[in-house]
């Protein structure tokens, strides 16, 4: 509460809207969407720049998967480098399963525009592309309600992100006019000054970065698909994908607002989202309902309720296998922190967001891949 009612101080913010899955964050709370005129907060976006969701529904059925699901699992970890894995060379999207490739040659060009203390990093970028980190990154197959296959994932900007906010946010906590405030991590950058021109443009490029990562990555999870079901001859349905980490121009009251939904997605009227649970629940693809009053959003996922720490504390390995029974996914002390009850019950978050979104698909896991 208190981390929110620091954002209301600022002088530039023009509204503050809290998500059900709202919980801690650095300086402002993951989970809530922060509309403000001319400033953005960069601490707020976060370090994973344009993270979010990508799911896709196939032709296969529940029948058409094996009793064992490890070998699935086994190849689409060798097809998608996990952790802080990258491909040994760089992904050419022109051999990608139906890859949308325009714009792809534009976008690397625009590089050469990011800020020079991370133009070392573009090899490093490059061989990241497509690829999925670690945390709460992972990758599904999961089943819908009525026995539909569905493929997901979840994943950001990666190391390239990571490096631009960190760069960015260090700049705005020098600037003079966030010297006074509450919460150093709640610096802003304002309009018309060059620190806010060249973290807006390192900002939507690395959105973009996030987004064409996710892209790649789902098209080498559906080659995957492909090969270890050709019989099936699987096809896919058009991939929903959202950002949940970013920052978007929207116009709300006649006003040109810089709205960041930190932890929250775009739920405009009609427009498909991801809300995830965790690595052992249920995952939701919803349709806005355009709610104004929440500035067109809806939550991100369950969200924590209890710190990494505190989750490796509390629970064991055998905490991790009943609650991710019947899944095959890694049942180890590495992914203790994202045990199944570090998170808030997603049935009870979808309850409480009922005039955000209406479920179109309610998803079970059978296969979690985690770095």
């Amino acid at each position: 509460m208190q981390q929110l009612r620091n954002v209301a101080t600022l002088p530039w913010i023009k509204g503050l809207a809290v998500m059900p899955d709202v919980h801690y964050g650095k300086g402002a709370t993951v989970g809530s969407v922060i509309a403000m005129k001319d400033a953005v907060c960069p601490a707020a976006v976060g370090v994973d720049i344009g993270c979010g969701m990508s799911a896709v529904k196939t032709s296969l059925t529940a029948d058409d998967l094996p009793g064992d699901l490890s070998r699935l699992r086994s190849k689409i970890e060798q097809a998608i480098p996990v952790g802080r894995g990258m491909h040994r060379e760089e992904v050419d999207p022109k051999r990608l399963y139906q890859f949308p490739t325009s714009g792809w040659d534009d976008f690397w060009s625009r590089f050469d525009g990011v800020a020079d203390a991370v133009k070392f990093r573009r090899e490093r970028a490059a061989l990241q592309m497509g690829t999925l980190g670690s945390g709460n990154h992972y990758c599904e197959v999961c089943i819908d309600g009525q026995g539909s296959v569905w493929l997901m994932l979840h994943s950001g900007s990666r190391n390239i992100g990571k490096e631009l906010a960190e760069h960015h946010i260090g700049i705005a906590q020098k600037l003079p006019h966030n010297q006074g405030l509450v919460d150093r991590d709640l610096a802003v950058f304002v309009a018309d000054t060059p620190q806010m021109r060249e973290y807006r443009s390192d900002l939507f490029w690395a959105q973009e970065y996030a987004k064409y990562n996710r892209a790649v990555m789902m098209a080498l999870f559906q080659e995957v698909i492909r090969k270890e079901f050709r019989k099936a001859r699987v096809t896919f349905d058009p991939v929903i994908s959202c950002h949940h980490n970013y920052v978007a121009e929207e116009r709300y009251d006649g006003m040109d607002l810089l709205v960041t939904r930190k932890g929250a997605i775009r739920a405009g009227s009609g427009e498909f989202g991801i809300i995830p649970g965790s690595m052992g629940t249920s995952s939701f693809i919803v349709k806005g309902l355009g709610n104004e009053a929440a500035f067109n959003s809806a939550s991100h996922g369950a969200g924590r309720k209890m710190s990494r720490s505190a989750a490796k504390k509390r629970f064991t390995v055998r905490d991790l296998e009943e609650q991710t029974r019947g899944v095959e996914c890694r049942k180890d002390s590495g992914v203790l922190d994202e045990i199944p009850g570090a998170y808030k019950p997603i049935e009870k978050v979808m309850e409480q967001q009922r005039d955000l979104v209406e479920v179109v698909a309610q998803l079970k896991q059978v296969v979690n891949v985690k770095g």
